[in-house]
């Protein structure tokens, strides 16, 4: 019999204390700092305006070699660096907007913090970068979870995974900042420190939830028109966005989706996506080899299912 009192454990599915906000329009780094400080310290405004004072220091910054000069009226021409329309902002505008709370951002992948040897759960806290898509991965309590906002919710994830899940976004092109510093107290934190969470259902893509809910209204009310239940181009592509930044990986042809279905079934990864959906057009003349790869990847998905079940 243990002499020391057991960590609570209780299974909150939707992890109401985490503070989580989800994807509007393109204002992922918005959604990836306040989930980092979990609340909601910034707004579009707040960025805009860290956004124009580094346009204005880029500004004088040219102007001192000559207001005259071809380089500065080219300089003037051309549109900001560090946010745009969409809601876009640059890794300076979120770097000055950490800096407000005396944060520090440090790369992950560099000679410098690698030589340090650091056990990745041994940190605070990352916010990871593909593209224009900025997410959080961040401990709370004694558990980490990623809180990106393209998730119906925060994902649990595992201290033995999370090394794993940080080297597989490195190798399909993320780019990867350590956050040093104190971060804010927050709620979440407070909660977690004295129980542990079991999540029973990992989060959704918001872009899956979107389709299943419309494809259960199509069954449901079959009086709806194509047009109304198919998703547009546009929105498609979000979907398409959802599922790289979800799987942390771009899969270009069948054998790379089966290496990866048989990776993430030994490693226990939650990517469900079926390998067969990668078999490209024209290749009808290559059935018999198609039929046989897809029945490995069925396998495959019963295998991971299996492991799941356990």
């Amino acid at each position: 019999m243990s002499l020391f009192p057991a960590v609570p454990s209780f299974t909150l599915s939707n992890m109401e204390s985490i503070f989580h906000e989800k994807q509007e329009g393109s204002l992922c780094a918005q959604h990836c700092l306040n989930n980092l400080l979990q609340g909601e310290y910034f707004s579009p405004v707040e960025l805009s305006s860290i956004a124009e004072q580094l346009d204005e220091e880029e500004r004088m910054r040219m102007a001192e070699g000559g207001v005259q000069t071809e380089e500065y009226r080219t300089f003037l021409q051309q549109p900001s660096g560090n946010m745009d329309d969409s809601g876009f902002f640059s890794i300076q505008v979120i770097s000055n907007a950490l800096g407000v709370w005396g944060l520090e951002i440090v790369l992950f992948n560099s000679r410098e913090y690698q030589q340090l040897q650091i056990d990745p759960i041994h940190e605070k806290a990352f916010i990871c970068n593909y593209k224009e898509h900025w997410f959080t991965v961040r401990k709370l309590g004694q558990q980490w979870f990623n809180l990106n906002s393209l998730l119906t919710g925060p994902e649990l994830i595992s201290d033995t995974y999370l090394a794993l899940f940080l080297a597989q976004l490195q190798q399909e092109g993320y780019s990867i900042f350590v956050i040093r510093g104190s971060l804010p107290e927050c709620e979440a934190d407070q909660i977690l420190r004295i129980m542990r969470v079991e999540q029973q259902q990992r989060p959704k893509l918001i872009g899956e939830d979107e389709a299943q809910r419309m494809s259960v209204q199509q069954v449901s009310d079959p009086g709806h028109t194509a047009d109304e239940v198919l998703l547009d181009e546009d929105e498609e592509e979000l979907r398409k966005a959802l599922a790289l930044s979800r799987q942390g990986m771009e899969v270009e042809d069948e054998e790379a989706d089966l290496r990866r279905a048989i990776q993430l079934s030994m490693q226990g990864g939650s990517d469900t996506r079926s390998p067969s959906t990668a078999v490209t057009a024209g290749s009808s003349h290559e059935s018999g080899s198609g039929e046989k790869e897809a029945m490995t990847a069925e396998e495959l998905r019963r295998r991971r299912q299996a492991y799941f079940d356990r």
